[in-house]
């Protein structure tokens, strides 16, 4: 029976060709936009994850975002170095100041500047250059976007990037390029720059705070919700794990823009055609098809057998557009990698498409085997 059912789906071609198409639609939208919304998503943590030394970050309490610059006092930076259970503290400089390129256009760039001593908060993946070259005079590294985005246009017309040993300016100080790193894009896009945190302090407006973070180790084996209830308690600044931190930046997002709304009105919209095209098409097949049913029915095959014979249809039909839907998502997100557009598809993505797929072809397959389990035997008999 299973021979028959199956011969019966890939003999009409044209029926079973708009099934697939119809499922694989659905799949590579349902997985497509929300793998787009999960890797934007991730962009609005990407700088903490980039920072994997610090257990615990701490703040303004009114912060609700990483890129939100709301300065501490310099003296902070020591009230929390006597908090018990923190091992180091060092002070981070975050924000957005105005660069001149060399070929005199102004950019906006997302200036970072670490610790002085020990460089905490530098990024982990040189391209070129080494991080200890930002102890240089007017030293600064950039990540591989700003590079590119900084590209200025030679007298050959062919645009040059940014590279080592190239100048810029930045509030009337001169910032030399010391290093090219390879960052995670931020969900604001910015370029990113990193110098140490005396100098940072040049580079920005004056101003009477410029502490933007503290970065926190704690000691082995302190825990760190402890922690970061001590320092809350005797600084009464805010103060988080870097896991929570994460969330805190990715809540912020969720409630304030319409990323969640907008994505999912188009994962619902694709299911609703994927599912429309599938069902009509699997119930076209199945009309077409009754004469058959009838005549399986007329030599004595049960109802049941019938059911499962439009399941296997149904469940074949399922599963080669569901691999046709996550293949083409898949090659569309390595066509787009490390390019703007942001992507992230998680196992636990893979799961819920196949859901979704699942629910579509049940859904279709009824619509068949209610006309199956109704048909006449004698209808095979008649002309």
């Amino acid at each position: 029976m299973n021979f028959i059912a199956l011969q019966m789906l890939f003999g009409d071609r044209g029926k079973y060709g708009a099934m697939i198409v119809g499922i694989t639609f659905a799949a590579l939208i349902m997985t497509q936009q929300p793998a787009i919304f999960f890797g934007l998503l991730s962009r609005t943590y990407s700088y903490i994850e980039d920072m994997t030394l610090p257990d615990i970050w701490v703040m303004d309490p009114t912060v609700q975002f990483v890129e939100e610059n709301k300065p501490l006092r310099d003296t902070e930076l020591q009230r929390v170095r006597g908090v018990a259970g923190v091992a180091w503290a060092t002070p981070l400089f975050k924000g957005m100041l105005v660069a001149r390129l060399p070929d005199g256009a102004r950019k906006v760039i997302d200036v970072s500047g670490v610790d002085d001593a020990t460089l905490i908060g530098a990024p982990n993946v040189m391209l070129e250059g080494k991080i200890t070259d930002l102890r240089q005079d007017d030293a600064i590294i950039l990540d591989l976007e700003a590079s590119n985005r900084f590209a200025t246009t030679g007298p050959d017309g062919v645009k040059h990037p940014v590279k080592v040993g190239d100048v810029l300016e930045i509030n009337d100080h001169r910032a030399v390029v010391v290093g090219i790193a390879k960052m995670r894009r931020t969900f604001t896009t910015q370029p990113l720059a990193f110098t140490t945190y005396t100098r940072a302090m040049r580079y920005a407006p004056a101003q009477r705070r410029q502490l933007t973070y503290i970065l926190v180790k704690a000691q082995p084996g302190a825990a760190l919700d402890e922690i970061t209830a001590r320092i809350r308690r005797e600084t009464g600044l805010a103060a988080y794990t870097a896991a929570a931190f994460k969330k805190v930046n990715l809540d912020y997002w969720m409630k304030n823009t319409g990323i969640p709304i907008n994505f999912g009105i188009s994962v619902m919209l694709g299911f609703l055609v994927g599912a429309a095209i599938a069902g009509q098409s699997f119930f076209n097949f199945v009309r077409e098809s009754l004469r058959q049913f009838a005549a399986l029915k007329a030599m004595g095959v049960r109802n049941g057998t019938l059911v499962r014979m439009v399941l296997l249809q149904a469940a074949v039909v399922g599963s080669i557009g569901y691999g046709f839907g996550i293949g083409l998502s898949a090659l569309f997100g390595v066509a787009i990698r490390d390019s703007v557009l942001a992507y992230y598809m998680p196992w636990q993505l893979l799961l819920s498409t196949a859901a979704g797929v699942a629910l579509i072809v049940v859904l279709a397959a009824l619509v068949g085997i209610r006309s199956v389990i109704r048909l006449d035997p004698a209808t095979v008999f008649r002309s």
